[in-house]
């Protein structure tokens, strides 16, 4: 009988074999650091004498340890980064234990030969195997998403309308959601919502990707985006649109909202994202709609008609006049009202 234990160091590679006392010996970390640390990254605290680490573990926190020697960096930093790399990694190891895992057992063992223990273990046993190169997937993905994020503070840097010292900047905000989700996830079985929700990403993921934008974050039945300009934001949004339409897949709507917003560890605040949410919201299946300021930036363009609508109440903003976005792709945008 396999147990937790035996689970775990499989897939860590090497055997639990250091208290957090021998960690601090070893590794030259204060106790009290290495456990605020271990708690950031968003794992239980183990007891003084509890064997929880590996050898590797000794290693980071050495390395730590270094790091905080250095002019630049203070407990404080390092606590906020290892706050943000273990939100992530919690649901990238989640997501990938769903969806790796399940696969795997689905190849390895038929349905009614073995307990579902058996078939999780065997799958566990070829993730371990596999294991090395997965993590260079992911280090190189690392890499070029750091590189990314490195490109836009770059820019933030040099553009006259960023602050990179306060972390605000001027971009466009997208919210889209699946209509009556709700409803739907009474009525699909388990893996048919699961199914849904992986569709719905994948696809809002790919259109984000291609024009340019980038996923802020997903909440199953809803993917909220940035996008460079209002145009940008506009084909993402009306992309979405058309695929839902398209695909054979529930309704889906769209709100798009543009201004200035706080860039807070990979997150995205500010009056602009609650305005996209909130017409998101108030936007009729299958469409999208539009905040004034940003459909105005979209008048100057093609390939647009822009149809003001009714005003509405948006909780915690105020009445608000949006504007039903619509492809045209033969005239200038237009602005008309109902």
């Amino acid at each position: 009988m396999t147990d937790a234990r035996e689970v775990e160091e499989l897939l860590l590679g090497e055997p639990l074999t250091h208290t957090m006392t021998d960690m601090e010996e070893l590794s030259g970390l204060d106790a009290e650091i290495g456990l605020r640390l271990w708690s950031a990254l968003g794992f239980p605290t183990p007891s003084p004498e509890e064997i929880a680490f590996t050898e590797e573990d000794v290693t980071a926190l050495g390395e730590i340890r270094e790091l905080l020697d250095h002019d630049y960096v203070d407990e404080e930093m390092i606590l906020r980064v290892a706050r943000g790399v273990g939100q992530g990694m919690n649901r990238m190891a989640n997501r990938v234990a769903e969806l790796w895992l399940e696969r795997l057992a689905e190849q390895l063992v038929k349905p009614g030969d073995v307990a579902d223990e058996d078939a999780v273990v065997a799958a566990l046993t070829a993730s371990a195997e596999l294991r090395p190169k997965f993590e260079r997937l992911l280090l190189r993905a690392w890499r070029r998403q750091l590189a990314a994020a490195g490109v836009r503070a770059f820019g933030a840097a040099a553009d006259a309308t960023a602050d990179a010292g306060t972390g605000t900047a001027l971009v466009s905000v997208g919210f889209a959601d699946i209509v009556s989700f709700t409803r739907l996830s009474r009525r699909l079985s388990p893996s048919g919502l699961a199914e849904l929700v992986d569709r719905f990403e994948t696809a809002t993921a790919t259109i984000i990707a291609e024009e340019g934008g980038r996923v802020i974050k997903t909440l199953g039945d809803e993917v909220l985006f940035t996008a460079p300009t209002a145009e940008a934001a506009a084909e993402i949004g009306l992309r979405i649109s058309d695929w839902s339409a398209a695909d054979d897949f529930p309704d889906v709507r769209v709100g798009l909202a543009g201004g200035e917003v706080i860039l807070r560890l990979g997150d995205v605040f500010g009056t602009p994202v609650n305005l996209a949410a909130r017409l998101t919201a108030a936007a009729r299946p299958g469409t999208v709609l539009a905040a004034p300021e940003l459909a105005a930036d979209l008048a100057s363009g093609d390939g647009y008609t822009l149809r003001r609508l009714s005003a509405r109440p948006l909780q915690g903003i105020g009445k608000v006049r949006p504007y039903l976005l619509r492809r045209h792709s033969s005239e200038r945008p237009q602005l008309t009202s109902t």
